[in-house]
């Protein structure tokens, strides 16, 4: 009877949640509150012995966290109005999940760091990447650890006296390894730097890196971390959220991959670099697949190398292989599939916030639908 109960007041919730906030309206209220996370942040007050440092934490957060489009913050707040009972739609409950997506915004910037220094990446965000900047250099690795520490800190002084407080600590913590596991299988797949091994390109050593590198932190972890604070406890529909979550992260990942080849410096924010930096991505899996002995040794003669030349040869290979048109048939299907799965949706769970979900992290693929 609870679930039932429930379960109304979520499907009541769900057309309200469509006309509280746009994207951009929500994206303003994540930036009204930003000066006060940095001040939670950087209370000089507690630490008066050590000013330089607190200087250049604000310097550290005001360059590398609130310039991205911040959809994982926007899928907490979505996914908090959607899961959460109308008695809990409280001015100072949405405040905390908003605060929540800082926190996530804050792990995405430690890792982001972290990956421009291992790729040696030059552009993020149209911005020069952080350890290039101003001299930084490898003290960005500190910044990195500072910035998941301050995950933490945030998660103490707001949630520390309420009952999902172990649970989001471990939530975060739990995403953190299995992100950084996937981290290690890219790293690995790319063979550190060296001279890629075409050999370790397959679609299942591919699709581990995507569940683990992307998908727990940008989808089941905003979603999750909502449904905890929340207070949903029944285990069948973590279940069903996770299935449908790991689903659309792929989809993300592999759009990612697409337009890091073929999207401009003005749609990304970054250079794409996958083909350089000899990346497993889905482009170049797909591409193995196909390939004659001959093409295959233009792979291996091009792929992972810095000349500009070769790479333009990797393109070049795509096209011949008619790549772009094997992404546009994937994205269609997948997309149509992912669609199927919502509206099959069971046990309570709003479809509204799975759609709303796949319209922030792909908006280039939804507005063709």
């Amino acid at each position: 009877m609870q679930m039932k109960r429930r379960k109304r007041r979520r499907l009541s919730n769900s057309a309200t949640v469509r006309r509280l906030l746009s994207n951009e309206d929500e994206i303003r209220e994540l930036m009204a509150i930003w000066p006060d996370v940095v001040r939670d942040l950087t209370d000089s007050g507690r630490h008066l012995d050590i000013p330089d440092i607190t200087k250049w934490l604000t310097k550290v957060l005001q360059y590398n966290v609130p310039g991205g489009r911040k959809y994982r913050a926007l899928i907490v707040v979505y996914a908090f109005k959607s899961f959460a009972s109308d008695d809990q739609l409280t001015e100072e409950n949405i405040r905390l999940s908003r605060i929540l997506g800082w926190c996530i915004e804050l792990l995405q910037a430690c890792l982001l760091v972290i990956d421009d220094i291992q790729d040696q990446s030059t552009m993020r965000r149209n911005a020069p990447c952080w350890y290039l900047n101003n001299d930084v250099g490898l003290v960005a690795i500190s910044d990195a650890v500072m910035l998941e520490m301050c995950v933490y800190q945030l998660l103490r002084k707001h949630f520390r006296s309420k009952n999902c407080y172990v649970s989001l600590m471990e939530l975060f913590l739990d995403t953190t390894s299995r992100t950084l596991m996937g981290q290690y299988l890219d790293l690995l797949s790319s063979n550190l730097g060296k001279k890629s091994n075409l050999d370790l390109f397959t679609m299942d050593r591919y699709n581990s890196i995507t569940k683990y590198k992307t998908t727990y932190y940008t989808f089941v972890l905003p979603t999750t971390i909502a449904m905890c604070f929340a207070g949903i406890k029944d285990p069948e529909m973590y279940r069903q959220a996770k299935t449908i979550l790991l689903e659309m992260g792929h989809f993300y990942q592999v759009l990612d991959d697409y337009m890091n080849c073929y999207g401009s410096m003005e749609a990304t924010g970054k250079i794409g670099s996958d083909i350089k930096e000899g990346k497993c991505s889905w482009l170049v899996v797909v591409a193995l697949q196909r390939v004659t002995p001959e093409q295959r040794k233009i792979l291996e003669h091009c792929y992972g190398q810095s000349d500009i030349e070769k790479s333009n040869r990797v393109k070049q290979l795509y096209d011949e292989l008619g790549l772009s048109n094997t992404y546009a048939i994937y994205e269609e299907e997948t997309y149509n599939l992912l669609m199927t799965h919502i509206q099959q949706i069971s046990c309570g769970l709003p479809q509204d916030y799975f759609l709303k979900l796949l319209e922030t992290a792909c908006p280039r693929v939804a507005k063709k639908h």
